[in-house]
């Protein structure tokens, strides 16, 4: 972390320290208060929609349960608040599990309303469990007493201050470590993930732990606060405030849900007050058009990009003036923020802020080169070397048959991979290469047939258990981390690599460190291996396609697999990067990997590839050294639609 970013979060906790002096006023502590909360929540959501990509409607639910949690505790059996806090994260994590474990079954839509089902349920059992949640009387708290001192409001802020700071440092540690890496990679593919060895459901499942325990800490927190709990607070209202407030304040940055917290904790208030609404509406619409001005004015947005959210802001400030009494409409109005938000600043309002003052990333770029240095002083090679002490099969597939409803992709297929070997799969288009590409790597569970590799049966095993064997791939279709750097990449495919837990990512322990530098340093020198240590800061998105697949090369290597899959990985490279490919794949053939090549470009594959097996229609028809191959008839007949002759 650099000095100007520690100097700049030490001058904040300062300025949140100073807040009570600044308003005094009992009100304006108790909002403050609230948006600490709020925060704090808001920091575990996070990590489930902006990190995950999961839309969760149920977090009002846990947020209940971890107030209860704490009501119960105290109300019925007298438990102080240093240990109902405690219990109420774990209780609510245990929560966070059970709607989990079947919910992440399902996505999209579907895991929304789940969770919304669950927030249903929730809010009935708190309802009607009198003898527990005394019902729709709620539950009435004292705010805890220290020392025989009995703490006020003021007091009661600093306790959530610093459970705020807590959390952001904590939230800050696991998302900064392999694991933020693991939950970020499962948002932008899914597929890559688990061929990578990063398991989508299971990390799914932990975020989703973590984030509930976090709901559970700022719920017992919000207890206390309030010393009345009821269960009309924990309703559909309140998710869609929760959702609100991520998407508007910015997914994915540890400012964004503070910011959400603000405008979800102030937004009732101007919606309960329609002099101050049609104010601040008349400010945003104001802005709104200033900006709209200039954006088109420098190129920056057209005409047609600023005319719908003019519109809508100027309807806005105008229909203020016909309510009369806006509480009826808030709803209405907080779906056309979530709305014009999701498809005008998809990053939210820090995301936009920072795309306007064109914030410098994190640099590190220093301490990379560092690391290549050391790296070659030491001689850390990327690619570890893989003898081969005998010959024989490292994979068989035998009388595989994949069939989609009344179609066989693939139709009893044989497929001999030998130790050390580069293996070509080519044929049309349509022939089944991908399918079995997908088969081999646990993506699609064969119809029939088995596959053992090195010794062991893998057919129906899971992609990220087949990744944990030696198995790493390269895909048809590029299967980046679009939003991660070209060194956050690699890290992913470092994943297997980290041994430390939980609690060594939260305290950054020497065992923590040595496994992240070592793992740092292996990136790199993977990166320098495919030509690009000089793009390891670049967004993986930003690159060029051929820069792409090289990319996917070299996060295939981090598994350190025994059997590298490549499907395709010349497609859009130039001529003279396909020669560097075919001597980069002699350079990983010479480490003892073994490689399976898809590829249609022949010159490639008859230069480089061992053996040649060719499919058509889902049949292999052909197979044996590439001379052989190129001049079998069956082979031409099926590339050209004719015979030899």
């Amino acid at each position: 972390m650099s000095v100007t970013k520690k100097i700049s979060i030490v001058l904040a906790i300062t300025l949140a320290a100073l807040l009570p002096s600044l308003w005094p006023n009992p009100y304006y502590i108790h909002l403050m208060v609230v948006i600490g909360i709020y925060a704090i929540l808001l920091l575990g959501l996070d990590i489930v929609v902006g990190y995950v990509g999961e839309v969760s409607l149920g977090h009002a639910a846990l947020f209940g349960i971890g107030a209860y949690t704490a009501g119960v505790l105290n109300f019925q059996l007298g438990v102080p608040f240093l240990l109902a806090v405690p219990a109420s994260v774990v209780v609510t994590a245990l929560f966070g599990a059970i709607l989990a474990l079947p919910a992440l079954r399902v996505s999209g839509p579907y895991l929304a309303m789940v969770t919304l089902a669950f927030g249903t349920i929730i809010q009935i059992l708190i309802n009607e469990m009198t003898f527990l949640t005394n019902g729709p009387m709620g539950l009435s708290i004292r705010k805890p007493v220290f020392f025989g001192h009995h703490i006020t409001g003021t007091d009661y802020y600093y306790i959530v201050l610093i459970a705020l700071v807590a959390a952001l440092f904590v939230v800050q540690r696991i998302l900064k470590s392999h694991l933020g890496r693991a939950f970020e990679a499962l948002h932008d593919s899914p597929i890559a993930s688990d061929c990578m060895g990063v398991s989508v459901y299971g990390y799914k499942v932990y975020a989703f732990v973590l984030s509930a325990g976090i709901a559970g800490l700022a719920g017992s927190l919000f207890t206390y606060s309030e010393e009345y709990i009821s269960p009309n607070t924990y309703n559909f209202e309140l998710t869609i405030l929760f959702l609100l407030a991520v998407i508007m304040g910015g997914r994915k940055t540890r400012s964004g849900p503070i910011l959400g917290a603000i405008i979800v904790v102030m937004l009732p208030n101007v919606l309960s007050d329609i002099e101050l609404f049609r104010k601040i509406s008349i400010g945003i619409a104001v802005i709104t058009v200033v900006y709209s001005a200039y954006a088109v004015a420098v190129g920056m947005r057209t005409l047609k990009q600023v005319t719908l959210p003019l519109l809508v802001t100027i309807v806005l400030a105008v229909s203020g003036y016909f309510m009369e009494n806006i509480t009826d409409h808030r709803l209405t109005i907080f779906g056309v923020m979530i709305l014009f938000v999701v498809y005008y600043l998809p990053n939210g309002i820090m995301g936009f802020l920072r795309s306007i003052v064109h914030r410098v990333r994190p640099q590190w770029i220093h301490r990379h080169e560092e690391i290549l240095d050391h790296g070659d002083k030491h001689h850390i090679w990327s690619v570890p070397d893989h003898p081969v002490t005998a010959r024989g099969h490292l994979l068989e597939a035998r009388n595989i048959v994949m069939q989609f409803g009344g179609l066989k992709a693939l139709n009893e297929v044989n497929l001999d991979i030998a130790k050390g070997s580069v293996h070509g799969l080519i044929g049309p288009n349509g022939s089944g290469k991908s399918t079995i590409m997908n088969v081999l790597t646990g993506i699609y569970k064969p119809t029939a047939g088995e596959i053992e590799f090195n010794g062991k049966l893998i057919t129906g095993a899971t992609p990220s258990s087949i990744a944990g064997e030696g198995i790493a791939r390269t895909f048809q279709n590029v299967q980046l981390f679009g939003e991660m750097t070209a060194i956050e990449n690699v890290l992913v495919g470092l994943h297997h690599t980290y041994r430390h837990s939980l609690l060594d990512v939260v305290f950054h322990t020497p065992r923590c460190r040595k496994e992240k530098l070592a793992a740092r340093v292996r990136a790199a020198s993977l990166l320098k291996f495919v030509g690009l240590a000089d793009l390891a800061n670049e967004e993986a998105r930003n690159l060029p396609y051929g820069k792409q697949r090289l990319l996917e090369i070299a996060r295939a290597l981090a598994l350190n697999p025994s059997l590298l899959l490549l499907d395709e990985p010349a497609a859009g490279l130039t001529a003279p990067d396909i020669k560097e490919l075919i001597v980069m794949i002699n350079k990983i053939r010479g480490h003892g990997i073994t490689v399976i090549l898809i590829e249609h470009h022949m010159d490639v594959v008859m230069s480089i590839c061992d053996k040649v097996t060719v499919l058509d229609f889902g049949q292999k028809i052909a197979e044996g050294t590439p001379a052989i191959v190129q001049s079998d008839e069956k082979v031409i007949e099926a590339y050209l639609g004719g015979s030899a002759a």
